[in-house]
């Protein structure tokens, strides 16, 4: 369990919309899948303990995976850092994500971490599907929609 993604990204939004992204089941379905992808979030308690549960299908196979974690330590519009378990014995071990957001003149300096990436999964497809994560973010969060 070595894998690691580190990936940047500067927003156009405001870090209160980005970290909003990151605790709003509706919004995560919508962004955190990768393209070719659907995500049902299951349950999520964006606090200090809380859980989540969710799971992504893959729209041609129609084949579900399902993971969850649980959220270690949130400062709102800053800081996220969560464990990510899948519940497929073949991936096991416990993932950690860090996410940072700091407010920047045009927006929000995004960093995301990915930490302990099973051996199953290689790095440079997880890498690969938080690129089109967080395109898909960009898409949710620049509109200034009144």
């Amino acid at each position: 369990m070595t894998g690691t993604v580190r990936l940047h990204r500067v927003l156009k939004a405001p870090p209160e919309r980005v970290y909003r992204a990151f605790t709003t089941p509706d919004a995560m379905a919508k962004w955190i899948p990768p393209y070719g992808f659907t995500c049902k979030v299951h349950h999520m308690e964006a606090r200090l303990g809380g859980t989540f549960k969710m799971s992504f299908t893959n729209f041609t196979t129609q084949h579900s995976l399902s993971f969850g974690g649980e959220y270690l330590e949130l400062v709102p519009n800053e800081l996220l850092k969560y464990t990510d378990k899948f519940d497929d014995p073949n991936l096991p071990g416990v993932m950690q994500v860090t996410v940072i957001l700091k407010q920047t003149s045009c927006g929000t300096d995004l960093s995301v971490t990915q930490e302990g990436i099973p051996d199953l999964i290689p790095v440079e497809m997880c890498y690969l599907g938080w690129q089109e994560s967080l395109a898909q973010l960009a898409m949710l969060v620049e509109p200034e929609i009144p």
